[in-house]
């Protein structure tokens, strides 16, 4: 499975206490997309531009059709541009995907792990292989996580290479950028609803 399908089965395995904004888990599998594609030779990194390589199938329909998404122009995009773009409504698309493959349930019980999501990981090989992966500490898989804010990340397992670690601290920078403005929208919407009350 990709990292993206990782990723997406363990947040959505966490406990119903901790939540994960679905625009912020949006931005992770995309970020995740592109370092299954930098892995597979599919894409380079020419700074922060993103280079198309040689597109092959990797047998997953979604890490394929981000293969199929990448600019083949010049100027290419960037990976924070990546993110926004590929990242809109990616959520959706592989818990849509993770249920029609089963590995994706409806609860009998509430307990949401994703804001705006009802669907918890079934007990399944694959779910075990994703809790394993960021237990054993997957260095790309921990810092997704961690970027979520969704726990600590495990114990470091090495560091990724320099294009991949570009591609993670973008992925920060993006959940980041998003809760800022979240909050500068919060503030924004307390003084609105302050100033009709006075």
């Amino acid at each position: 499975m990709s990292t993206a399908r990782d990723l997406v089965l363990v947040v959505l395995g966490l406990p119903s206490g901790r939540t994960v904004e679905q625009g912020d888990l949006s931005l992770a599998p995309a970020g995740a997309e592109a370092v299954d594609l930098l892995e597979s030779g599919a894409l380079t990194l020419d700074g922060e531009p993103m280079v198309p390589g040689v597109r092959t199938a990797a047998g997953d329909p979604l890490l394929d059709e981000a293969a199929a998404a990448l600019v083949r122009r010049e100027p290419y995009e960037t990976v924070t541009d990546w993110l926004w773009r590929r990242g809109d409504g990616l959520t959706a698309a592989y818990v849509e995907d993770l249920t029609r493959a089963g590995l994706v349930v409806r609860p009998r019980r509430r307990g949401l792990s994703v804001r705006g999501t009802d669907t918890v990981p079934a007990d399944t090989p694959e779910r075990r292989r994703a809790e394993e992966r960021l237990a054993s500490g997957d260095p790309v898989l921990a810092a997704l996580t961690a970027a979520l804010e969704a726990g600590d990340p495990p114990p470091d397992a090495g560091e990724p290479g320099e294009a991949v670690t570009t591609v993670l601290a973008a992925v920060g920078n993006a959940v980041t950028e998003r809760e800022a403005a979240r909050l500068r929208r919060d503030v924004e919407h307390a003084a609105f609803d302050n100033m009709w009350r006075a």
